[in-house]
């Protein structure tokens, strides 16, 4: 029943309590946030050419993209009686739920990437291009989706066992991110700080303390829903909702659609001048600048000069 008409899906609430017009309202202005929040971020870095030449800013879009769409996705999955996973009630086949999973490769892959950049830059600044991480990015949506359709032709039984392998890979991927997230921390703390004042070491600290920040929020946001998942399939144990609207696991880690974003722009002056001058402005001519406005140089052939 992927997407089937709507107008046969009942809403989310039956509206019989207070709590169901909260629950309504609640999903429809996270919704709008994600949206606004993030959306502007994707056509800040679209159409500033000095983001779009830094490698973190393509692993920054990946993301922005993924959670401009799960604010849109928030509109059916929190509006109308749906149940994903097993047994799907009015669901998408999942189709909507795995864009986490592309958030989920694109942050460990975004660590590495800080990692080698600051621990090893003359390896990355020969061997880690833009072409590179471009298609780094295009790979997790295409493991993550190439995944899904896999499953999906599979016999059940064998697609529960994909399932249950695909499990045992998030555990281990989120051990890898907690290692990471440590050893950043540490970079960031002690390595960056022997290193002589230069607009690059600056560069380098933003965005250790960007992927720092965006993975720990992700982490304690998501945290709660995965291991849910884990107690109802090894155990039989946990909590069930009635559907996605009343699912605060899966609401928590929803958030994180609006949690990274704004902890992009919060890191980044030069996203959040981006994003003044190519959307809000364009939107609201009156309004005037009210942060600290820094704009990325560049060197003679248009390339800035904070090359990671």
């Amino acid at each position: 029943m992927l997407f089937s008409n709507t107008s046969l899906v009942p809403l989310s609430v039956d509206f019989d309590s207070p709590e169901d017009y909260f629950v309504f309202i609640f999903q429809i202005v996270f919704a709008t946030t994600a949206v606004l929040v993030a959306g502007p971020v994707v056509v800040a870095i679209v159409r500033t050419r000095a983001l779009r030449l830094q490698n973190r800013f393509v692993f920054m879009l990946n993301t922005s993209i993924c959670d401009t769409l799960v604010g849109f996705s928030v509109y059916y999955l929190g509006l109308f009686d749906v149940q994903e996973g097993f047994p799907s009630r009015n669901g998408t086949y999942n189709i909507l739920p795995n864009l986490l999973g592309v958030n989920i490769m694109t942050f460990l892959f975004a660590q590495f990437d800080r990692y080698i950049a600051v621990c090893h830059p003359f390896m990355y600044s020969r061997f880690v291009t833009r072409r590179v991480i471009v298609a780094i990015n295009v790979y997790c949506w295409f493991h993550v989706y190439g995944q899904w359709i896999v499953s999906y032709t599979m016999p059940v039984s064998k697609a529960v066992q994909l399932y249950v392998f695909t499990i045992v890979c998030l555990q281990a991927i989120v051990l890898t991110k907690v290692a990471m997230t440590i050893k950043l921390y540490v970079v960031a703390r002690y390595q960056l700080d022997r290193d002589p004042p230069s607009a690059e070491r600056e560069s380098n600290r933003e965005s250790l303390r960007i992927i720092i920040f965006v993975v720990i929020s992700f982490l304690v946001l998501w945290g709660p829903s995965f291991v849910n998942i884990i107690l109802r399939l090894m155990v039989g144990k946990g909590l069930s909702f009635r559907n996605e609207a009343t699912n605060l696991f899966a609401i928590m880690a929803r958030l994180n659609a609006v949690c990274t974003p704004a902890v992009y722009l919060w890191g980044s002056p030069a996203l959040r001048e981006a994003t003044m001058r190519t959307v809000w402005r364009k939107l609201c001519p009156r309004c005037k600048r009210r942060i600290g406005a820094t704009r990325v140089t560049g060197n003679d052939k248009g390339r800035p000069m904070q090359s990671h």
